[in-house]
């Protein structure tokens, strides 16, 4: 069940999805309420669920990751057994970004980062192809990144 916001949680929200780092006070003055007011909000925004954790949003280029790759992934017998064989071991890689369970003729895509493409291969193969469940990868590597961003769009909800 979805959680009516009022335009000061909208606000706080999309402050601290621009900047996570912003001190109470300043968000309370960007704002418009007082200091206590605030944070007692935001602390609300934490508690509810709302707002899942406060992160730092890394450069993955200037780390030398060079390959990030969508993975579209079938699964076989497609079954709660499997499913959560899969699942479980795509938890224990750092790989991994992000996992989604899609419709139609696959049954997940990953983001996976690599240093390089041999790194991507020799994960591909060493590691996520042990588990007998996956009957096959897909793969797409993409070759630049037009749009990025990790903020929900609060104005629409």
């Amino acid at each position: 069940m979805a959680i009516i916001l009022d335009d000061n949680d909208k606000a706080i929200l999309r402050e601290l999805q621009e900047d996570a780092s912003i001190s109470n006070l300043n968000l309370s003055k960007k704002i418009g309420l007082s200091p206590s007011t605030c944070l007692a909000r935001t602390k609300n925004l934490v508690e509810t669920g709302i707002i899942k954790k406060f992160t730092t949003i890394v450069d993955e280029k200037k780390l030398g990751i060079e390959v990030t790759a969508l993975a579209l992934i079938n699964l076989s017998p497609l079954n709660r057994e499997t499913i959560h064989s899969f699942l479980e071991d795509i938890n224990k890689y750092p790989q991994v970004q992000e996992c989604y369970t899609l419709t139609g003729s696959h049954d997940y895509m990953l983001k996976i980062v690599a240093k390089d493409m041999e790194s991507y291969r020799n994960f591909i193969i060493d590691s996520l192809m042990q588990n007998p469940a996956i009957s096959g990868v897909d793969t797409s590597i993409v070759m630049s990144t037009e749009k990025r961003t990790v903020s929900i769009p609060i104005d629409v909800v």
